[in-house]
């Protein structure tokens, strides 16, 4: 259902709708109606077709939004409130979530890139936190692990990243904040 509300399919829906009524008013000889809705309803219609053809939904979300809202809301964890929020948006043209940020991790693959699987939000000895599944693609999980003190620092200042295989292709990149970090604003 989350798939049939992206910005796409109700750009793409709006446009039918506008060529469909456009259509009918034409063949009833309505001549006010049926030139500006097939005139906005075509080029509507094949931008939200455009739109779906190059859709990224976001990544599937483990935990409820409501269950760590009041952990997220705190200043100390705004970065990863901010990665979050990017995470779960609708991409379009791009092929994999994080592109641009695995891109400057040098953990890019243009013909295989990695795939965001899931997201969840956790709460780790009282730290809150992010858990990312991953499918490596042609990524080696090593280059990750070469990675791993890196990724901390590149979410955010006080941020640790930690890997964890999960299979032979795919790993979990869990982020927390370190324990003796200051707030960022």
């Amino acid at each position: 259902m989350n798939a049939f509300f992206s910005p796409g399919s109700l750009v793409t829906v709006a446009g039918a709708i506008l060529t469909v009524i456009g259509s009918i008013a034409y063949l009833g000889d309505n001549a006010n109606l049926s030139l500006p809705t097939i005139f906005y309803g075509i080029p509507i219609l094949l931008g939200g077709l455009a739109l779906k053809s190059s859709e990224l939904p976001p990544p599937r979300r483990l935990t409820p939004a409501e269950r760590f809202r009041t952990v997220r809301e705190q200043q100390e964890n705004a970065d990863l409130k901010r990665l979050l929020a990017d995470l779960m948006r609708w991409r379009y043209g791009q092929k994999a979530h994080l592109e641009s940020s695995l891109e400057a991790l040098k953990l890019w693959d243009e013909d295989s890139p990695p795939q965001l699987l899931s997201v969840a939000e956790c709460d780790d000895q009282g730290r809150y936190g992010l858990d990312l599944t991953f499918d490596c693609g042609a990524v080696a999980p090593e280059r990750w692990q070469d990675q791993s003190a890196r990724l901390g620092r590149f979410f955010g200042p006080g941020l640790e990243a930690q890997i964890d295989l999960l299979g032979r292709n795919s790993l979990k990149l869990s982020l927390r904040r370190t324990p003796s970090t200051p707030p960022t604003p």
